[in-house]
């Protein structure tokens, strides 16, 4: 068995041969007592598409072969990827492969999320994983909530860092979570400097955070626009039309979309008068994002 058919193992499947049953369970994701750690409280989620958990009380989580690391670390055994691969050869051999969809995310958009709170960054999950996205907690906290939501199609209630937006709706991340609180548009956000001369653009607000962390500042010279979506560059054009800015620093995917908002970007700034439009592309290429470069420069792995 190598790494590869390895993490195809359904985790559920390990935690079973762990010996440890489901708490409670939906059609997205499975909640567990940790097998890190005694728990009274289920903190241990396994999201069934995408075939990866997390523990919000240890503030971790991966694949198959991470969750047995952990597991043997945590029996004080010896707990290497190769210990790991041979407890899954001997424990969990005949299985039937788990058909990977790295896309799913808990909630898409549309299922509606309920604000409940939203107050400064406390807890420790989500500090940690603003940490494994290289993103420092002062800068967090400066642009960014705790934000708890309910969910509008079954009750459930889930807590999530909150980026706040123009028209009073939330992204929302965590570990499991990608979704937002409608309403959804842009966010924008004023540079150190009065009546700069240069906009940023970006697709979403990790990556703004990645940029200003990368510059071991507070927020950029420059005013910065946050799309929270693709589908929301129309809306941005208003925020910079007629307003005198000379450049505008695009920072899209190193992607398809990307390459083809790049586009859009340069054609709107072709309607504006002394507007120059600089894609930012190459300065975090060949990775997808800002937050991946800034991730590898820190030696991070996403």
């Amino acid at each position: 068995m190598n790494i590869e058919q390895a993490k195809t193992i359904p985790i559920p499947l390990i935690m079973e041969r762990i010996g440890v049953a489901p708490f409670r369970q939906n059609e997205r994701e499975i909640r567990y007592l940790s097998p890190l750690r005694q728990e009274r409280t289920a903190s241990f989620h396994v999201h069934k598409a995408r075939n990866v958990w997390y523990d919000f009380g240890e503030g971790k989580g991966g694949n198959g072969i991470d969750l047995v690391c952990a597991y043997l670390q945590a029996c004080g055994e010896d707990a290497t990827v190769a210990d790991a691969l041979r407890w899954l050869r001997n424990t969990a051999g005949n299985f039937t492969p788990v058909t990977l969809n790295q896309k799913a995310c808990i909630a898409d958009e549309d299922k509606g999320w309920l604000l409940k709170a939203a107050k400064p960054i406390y807890h420790l999950a989500l500090v940690r994983y603003l940490d494994k996205r290289g993103i420092p907690l002062p800068l967090a906290k400066r642009y960014l909530k705790e934000v708890h939501v309910q969910s509008l199609e079954n009750g459930k209630e889930m807590f999530a860092l909150g980026f706040p937006n123009e028209d009073g709706g939330y992204e929302l991340r965590n570990p499991f979570l990608r979704s937002c609180v409608a309403p959804k548009t842009v966010t924008f956000i004023r540079g150190a400097i009065p009546k700069p001369v240069e906009i940023h653009l970006f697709e979403g607000f990790m990556d703004y955070l990645s940029a200003v962390a990368s510059c071991k500042q507070e927020q950029l010279h420059g005013d910065s626009i946050v799309l929270n979506s693709l589908s929301c560059l129309p809306r941005a054009f208003p925020y910079i039309k007629g307003y005198g800015y000379r450049i505008l620093y695009s920072w899209m995917d190193n992607d398809a979309p990307g390459k083809k908002f790049t586009q859009a970007i340069t054609e709107f700034t072709r309607t504006e008068e002394n507007l120059l439009h600089k894609p930012m592309n190459a300065t975090f290429a060949p990775h997808k994002d800002v937050n991946a470069w800034h991730m590898h420069v820190l030696g991070l792995s996403r």
